[in-house]
């Protein structure tokens, strides 16, 4: 009796081979300009949004509604970026950049990479920049197309074919929504900075022309008209300056009043916004009446306060007192 043993039918047909080192099959390596475009999927273009969000917020007042919405937006950017880059590869085995471009981290036996293994491959990366750059670039000449960071912690990029569903979908309203933020920011920045820009430049040459002539008033009166005049300058200083001007005016009356006429011969605005500003005056004037009216001159700064649409006094510091320069001629 033969004995048939070519029978082909197998009870326990053996499985297809997987994908990866460890079924044996060779991996195709990423190339660089692929890693490229999904780093700048998952970092570079969060990160550019955050620091564009970061300028405009430093480049508005403190505090502000503005600010706290940049500063506000950049904190929840940070944090997509950080879950797609870090949280989502351990839930799903990929981020939205190398979903779409197919790519995946592994391990050198092909196996994939942790969460773990993937936060201290991107804490790699910093040495990858610290290098000058020179660890980005070190996949063109690798063997196995590894930067840096790779060879530290032992991984490698590979091409695959498996991608999840609608990765470019996801992909393309991630970095849409993230570049609508960029642009409104970079635009609300424009406007916004802008504006108040230009309010300062008006405020400061609005105080240039009226803060002398503020000062002038306050500081010019005459004895036949005194009491008058210390209610107009009274009119010239905000209220919390108001009390130590009446106390000054006081003074002047219960002495020998002479008359005082100021006039401003330099100026100059140190620092304002569009409510405050400070300068700094050069005063010439004459004090008393011929033939005893001498010629002065003194140094002032001045703090201002803008309330009710007109500048006003908020504090003088007398830089150099008024000195007599013997009789006016």
């Amino acid at each position: 009796m033969t004995t048939v043993l070519d029978d082909t039918t197998d009870a326990h047909p053996e499985a297809p081979p997987a994908e990866g080192v460890a079924a044996g099959v060779t991996p195709a390596l990423a190339g660089w300009w692929a890693r490229v475009g999904a780093f700048a999927i998952d970092v570079l273009i969060g990160t550019l949004t955050v620091v564009t969000l970061a300028l405009v917020a430093w480049s508005t007042e403190q505090r502000s509604w503005l600010w706290w919405v940049c500063v506000l937006t950049a904190g929840v950017v940070l944090l997509a970026v950080a879950v797609n880059r870090l949280l989502l590869p351990a839930l799903t085995g990929w981020s939205l950049g190398r979903a779409l471009l197919g790519l995946r981290v592994v391990r050198r036996d092909g196996a994939a990479a942790g969460p773990w293994l993937l936060l201290l491959r991107d804490l790699g990366h910093l040495l990858d920049t610290a290098a000058v750059f020179l660890g980005w670039l070190w996949p063109l000449w690798d063997s196995r197309n590894r930067t840096l960071a790779d060879l530290l912690v032992g991984t490698e990029v590979h091409r695959t074919a498996q991608r999840p569903a609608r990765a470019g979908a996801f992909t393309a309203i991630a970095v849409t929504a993230t570049a609508v933020v960029a642009v409104t920011a970079a635009v609300l920045s424009y406007f916004v900075v802008y504006q108040t820009d230009l309010r300062v430049a008006q405020a400061r040459e609005q105080l240039s022309v009226e803060g002398p002539k503020v000062v002038e008033g306050m500081l010019s009166y005459d004895t036949a008209t005194l009491q008058a005049d210390f209610e107009r300058a009274r009119g010239l200083v905000t209220d919390g300056y108001r009390e130590q001007l009446v106390a000054q005016q006081e003074a002047i009356s219960k002495s020998v009043a002479v008359a005082n006429d100021y006039w401003t011969a330099n100026s100059a605005v140190l620092t304002n916004t569009t409510d405050r500003g400070t300068m700094l005056l050069a005063l010439q004037g004459q004090r008393g009446t011929p033939p005893q009216q001498r010629f002065i001159t003194a140094t002032v700064k001045v703090d201002f306060e803008k309330s009710g649409g007109q500048w006003r006094v908020n504090s003088l510091a007398v830089l150099a007192r008024p000195k007599a320069e013997g009789p006016a001629q």
